[in-house]
């Protein structure tokens, strides 16, 4: 069985995930680019109990753009944000790809709110969903 680790960047704050993700995605919502920082968000998900969270971590309640609620844990030393429950995907925890620091992971197979994506951001691959 695979089993990823991935780490805050101060590395006090881990996730260890166990077998292959069940999604890797991209997401150009509004919410998910003031949460990275960056012009989307890439995140793969696991089921539940198939993610262990070790360390210190702080969780952060936010209504997103679908309407639905969004749990965040974010390392108290440095902020990272290590995972994260949706309500639209229940059982399921989202970990960023970042924290994973691993240019061999998974490529994403959806990209969804590409009706907000930066226009010079293309996400391609022969197997992509592509949603509004």
């Amino acid at each position: 069985m695979t089993v990823r680790q991935a780490a805050c960047r101060c590395g006090q704050l881990t996730v260890t995930c166990a077998g292959e993700p069940l999604r890797v995605s991209v997401c150009h919502c509004l919410d998910c680019q003031r949460r990275s920082g960056s012009a989307f968000s890439a995140q793969a998900r696991w089921p539940v109990d198939d993610v262990t969270v070790t360390g210190d971590s702080t969780r952060y309640e936010h209504r997103g753009d679908s309407g639905r609620l969004a749990t965040f844990r974010f390392c108290t030393t440095c902020a990272s944000t290590v995972a994260y429950e949706i309500e639209a995907l229940p059982g399921l925890v989202a970990v960023p790809l970042g924290v994973f620091a691993d240019p061999t992971f998974p490529p994403p197979r959806f990209s969804v709110y590409e009706e907000r994506r930066h226009p010079w951001v293309t996400v391609t691959g022969d197997r992509v969903e592509h949603f509004s």
